[in-house]
């Protein structure tokens, strides 16, 4: 030990919530007893997203992949015999965040805590859901009076509480450089920012406590000098616009303060065991360097990519933090990378790039102007289809995708093939259980109240006011999830996000002799023997899932390879996609599905499409899918099944057209794919 005091640990979480509020909350109180030192809730898609669990687009995703709350009394329940008053807790919503945050509010007030005493934080970034995650409701101007309105409120009520997490984290999953990813999210926080000022609701003296509330979510990736440089450029380009912009003069309101996740998206099905050093080098990015350390970490599990982990791998995953606070002496040093030439040269460069890229969004009109035109959507589906083929070329090595693929059984994935033993599966009757828990909410609650709250809520949004305590109000009198977001968008409207799909620019050459070059010669000569013009495939998503990277990828190659695709975007019924293949004449139906809500809606569409009379169309399934749901998809009819270790797109549009040939009864090409 070192004369230096020990510096104390960041907060170590566990990103989770499944199946219901009960089963959520026994997993939290097991979690805290093992040492983890802050909660960090997963809502499932339907709270995020502003449905009730009874509503058609909720089927299929009750529980799934995070924890359902309809109301206050779900609230009550996820929290119970866990005093908040005590407690550091990171929820991770955004469109629907101002009412998961009020129903915190009141079941802390009914555990008697003094909500000035609150602590935790509420994700509450909108942007980037409409560029990545996909659970966006509301257009950017409504979305961005609620997050005005919720900073506004905590900032005079609940003063330790983080109203808005800016999120990087999730533009990285969508492709972002780490030029963009700063860019983008610095540009966010200014839209943010101008907005609060803006507002009038906080005077000019107190406008320092508003940056001192703003936090920040970041992703690290495996690349460690490149992203622990990144966290260093990150603080001083904060810095530089908290001061500049906005007149901060009180260094530690200038702080940059962030929590991380590493890196989900570069976690592979295949050898899922790598994925423990992949972890563990990530997490070193965002906690080796002092002045650059995260204040709160959660690991993902290291099988994510085969589907929910298990209560066993999260505790694996907060072992690997406790490891490296409590054995190791990390925490006994100044900063280790002070002084180096290499460091400060690609902080240097990073910090250069960004401050061009955040003048180009601001000459745009900014964050929300930018969003609406396409243009921060199109660039990331640029730069990830760059990444994907760069991979599928052998330049960015993946060890167990695309190097280094033999591999020894895997004792930890054993019986996956048939019991999924290596993952934790929901109840399919799980989101039964839940629908009758909530008629039974509604039939018990004083419905008068919850009318005249939801109708006072609607005036407010209507005017100027702020809607947070309309809100609060809301949550009192028994209102639901689906009907105080339904409030809203009777008033607001909702909102489609750009795709992004038609405006990328081509991320691999068709020359001849390349694979897509052979790819494009067979869906011609398919197209031709069919007679059709063109191939055409239609990419849909189904339910709620936003996570639209893969949909995206596919679309874009498969435009690239001649086909005429139809991509409508995320959150569509099972009825809406079989409607758009039958108007649109298509050869093949490709749907996209990372919730684990494939086993309900991908029967559901081939069920439609064979009452349609259109049973020959193709269908194809992409995402998270286990083994054996994958064999059974194919038993109900799917053409084929591709996860995460199908890597290789252009490989895959090939497979999409031998589909087609085999469904119209073509003889096979010899064309190589």
């Amino acid at each position: 030990m070192t004369e230096r005091q020990k510096d104390r640990p960041w907060l170590m979480r566990t990103y989770a919530g499944h199946s219901t509020a009960e089963a959520s909350n026994e997993l939290y109180r097991r979690n805290l007893a093992k040492g983890q030192t802050g909660l960090s809730v997963a809502f499932d898609l339907p709270t995020q997203t502003g449905y009730d669990p009874d509503h058609i687009l909720a089927r299929g995703e009750v529980g799934r992949v995070g924890v359902p709350v309809s109301h206050l009394g779900d609230m009550r329940r996820l929290f119970q015999d866990i005093p908040l008053e005590q407690m550091n807790t990171s929820m991770t919503i955004n469109a629907t965040a101002m009412w998961l945050l009020a129903l915190y509010q009141v079941v802390a007030e009914e555990q008697g805590a003094d909500i000035t005493r609150l602590q935790g934080t509420t994700q509450n970034d909108i942007v980037k859901e409409y560029l990545s995650r996909g659970t966006h409701v509301f257009p950017p101007g409504p979305s961005l009076r609620l997050t005005t309105d919720m900073i506004t409120y905590t900032v005079a009520n609940i003063p330790k509480w983080n109203p808005i997490n800016i999120c990087s984290y999730h533009l990285q999953e969508a492709g972002a450089t780490p030029v963009q990813e700063i860019a983008y999210a610095m540009s966010t926080a200014i839209a943010v920012l101008d907005a609060v000022r803006d507002s009038g609701q906080v005077p000019a003296d107190k406008f320092g406590d508003v940056v001192a509330r703003i936090s920040f979510f970041v992703n690290a990736g495996v690349r460690f000098i490149e992203e622990m440089c990144k966290m260093r450029a990150f603080g001083r380009i904060w810095d530089k616009v908290t001061r500049e912009r906005y007149g901060i003069e009180n260094e530690k309101q200038r702080r940059f303060r962030y929590g991380v996740q590493v890196n989900s998206l570069g976690l592979t099905e295949a050898q899922p065991e790598n994925n423990v050093q992949r972890i563990v080098l990530e997490m070193l990015a965002v906690t080796l360097s002092k002045d650059a350390r995260a204040r709160a970490v959660q690991l993902p599990a290291w099988n994510e990519a085969l589907g929910l982990p298990r209560p066993w791998d999260q505790q694996w995953s907060l072992r690997i933090q406790q490891v490296l606070a409590h054995e190791s002496d990390l925490l006994e040093y100044e900063d280790i990378f002070d002084g180096s030439h290499v460091i400060e040269a690609k902080v240097e460069s990073l910090v250069a790039e960004c401050l061009e890229e955040i003048d180009r969004i601001q000459e745009m009109g900014g964050a929300m102007a930018a969003v609406e035109s396409g243009y921060l959507k199109s660039q990331l589906v640029s730069s990830h289809a760059e990444r994907r083929a760069r991979i599928e070329a052998g330049d960015e090595k993946i060890v167990g995708v695309n190097i280094y693929e033999t591999t020894e059984e895997n004792p930890l994935t054993a019986g996956v093939e048939s019991g999924e033993s290596a993952i934790l599966t929901i109840d399919p009757a799980n989101e039964a259980r839940v629908v009758a828990k909530l008629h039974e909410w509604r039939a018990d609650r004083d419905e008068s109240r919850a009318a005249e709250a939801l109708a006072a809520l609607k005036k407010a949004a209507a005017g100027t006011e702020n809607l947070m305590a309309a809100t609060v109000e809301c949550a009192r009198a028994g209102v639901t999830t689906g009907e105080w977001a339904w409030a809203l968008r009777d008033v607001f409207g909702e909102f489609r996000a750009p795709t992004g799909v038609s405006s990328a620019p081509v991320a691999v050459t068709a020359e001849a002799g390349t694979p897509l070059a052979a790819v494009r010669e067979k869906v011609a000569r398919t197209a031709d023997e069919l007679g059709s013009g063109r191939l055409r495939l239609l990419v849909g998503k189904p339910g709620l899932d936003g996570h639209s990277n893969g949909a995206e990828q596919i679309a874009v190659r498969a435009r690239d390879a001649g086909f005429e695709v139809v991509y409508q975007g995320i959150r569509l019924t099972p009825e809406q996609i079989v409607s758009a293949a039958l108007a649109e004449d298509v050869h093949c139906v490709g749907l996209s599905i990372l919730s684990g809500s494939h086993a309900e809606l991908v029967p559901d569409v081939l069920a439609r499409l064979r009452e349609a009379g259109a049973a020959d169309i193709p269908v194809i399934v992409g995402g998270i899918i286990p083994n054996a749901d994958g064999a059974a998809l194919k038993q109900a009819g799917v053409a084929a099944v591709f996860t995460p270790k199908d890597f290789g797109i252009t490989e895959i549009i090939g497979r999409i057209v031998d589909e087609i040939r085999k469904a119209n009864k073509l003889d096979p090409l010899e064309v190589p794919a």
